[in-house]
């Protein structure tokens, strides 16, 4: 559901985000406001970042390579983090300049009407877009908070998009104002105070997304809740004493490699071992859908008479 759901919410955000760039671009040729350019120019860069999101899920789905024997569900993570870094450079960086140098050289705006009802027809369109991403969030972050659901989701897509589309709304919004004050006073100068705050607000979205998606790409872990899950599912298997230690990484949104160390029973024979590490990992398939790598260690697990641990390379996880 979260595949789906996040490229039901790039196509709506892409195609919002054309249209609207198109308008902004024609509403701009008749004010000359910076803050419709810098708008325009911000619709034009969260297009191109939709259409990295989709590149990267369909290059991600590659089949694995002796390369890259884990796949390469990594690709999403790389390609959202690029749409940070354009994000950044092209939305951010445009705006800030074009801002200051509007506040510094103030214009007046020419047929405000036009800027007026594009910039109306844009947040209505944004909206939309904006409404697909939080329905189709919220079929997969839960009892989450949308912080934590950003901060903690695997997928990219989804959080990505959720910002954009929020951060395309706030500047829609701070551009109707810098236009308003323009018209209303006379003074363009408000023109590129709005055009400024467009090009902060950017470059707050763009840090926020490049700082998870590096955490992303570096390799996050399952959160304790799901390593409990997989410590109970391991521990409930006959064979299978104790876990030892447990390391797990995500090699891609849906994709989660699990390495344990466990305990067996030290007069069960190779066959019965065998046996309980298969089931084991049947157990966590079941329980953990996304654990499809798993690497399960067999190990005596003694302790000695002064409490310390024998038989085993590296400590027991807490």
């Amino acid at each position: 559901m979260s595949a789906e759901g996040g490229t039901k919410a790039i196509v709506a955000a892409l195609a919002a985000n054309l249209g609207i760039a198109v308008s902004k671009f024609v509403a701009f040729v008749f004010t000359g406001s910076s803050s419709m350019l810098a708008e325009s120019i911000h619709s034009v860069a969260d297009s191109g970042n939709q259409g990295l999101l989709l590149l990267g899920r369909k290059r991600s789905q590659r089949a694995r390579t002796p390369q890259h024997p884990f796949g390469y569900g990594r690709e999403r993570y790389f390609y959202a983090f690029v749409v940070a870094v354009v994000l950044f450079t092209v939305g951010a960086a445009f705006s800030l300049y074009e801002g200051i140098h509007k506040i510094a050289d103030p214009h007046k705006v020419e047929s405000p009407a036009w800027a007026f009802g594009v910039l109306i027809a844009a947040i209505i369109m944004e909206t939309f877009s904006f409404r697909t991403a939080i329905v189709e969030s919220n079929h997969v972050r839960g009892d989450k908070s949308w912080v934590q659901f950003v901060r903690r989701a695997k997928a990219p897509e989804l959080p990505v998009v959720l910002l954009e589309d929020l951060g395309a709304l706030v500047g829609l919004i701070l551009a109707l104002f810098g236009v308003t004050m323009a018209v209303v006073t006379g003074d363009g100068v408000w023109d590129g105070v709005g055009t400024v705050c467009i090009g902060v607000l950017l470059a707050v979205i763009a840090i926020i997304l490049a700082i998870e998606t590096k955490s992303l790409l570096i390799g996050e872990g399952a959160g304790p809740e799901v390593e409990q899950q997989i410590i109970d599912a391991l521990e409930s298997v006959a064979e299978v004493d104790r876990v030892i230690h447990l390391r797990t990484q995500y090699v891609g949104p849906e994709e989660m490699l699990v390495a344990a160390k466990i305990a067996v029973h030290h007069d069960d024979t190779a066959a019965q071992i065998a046996q309980g590490i298969d089931a084991a990992e049947a157990k966590v398939r079941a329980q953990i859908p996304d654990a499809r790598l798993i690497y399960l260690e067999p190990a005596i697990y003694e302790i000695s008479a002064k409490g310390d641990q024998e038989s085993t390379s590296e400590p027991a996880t807490p």
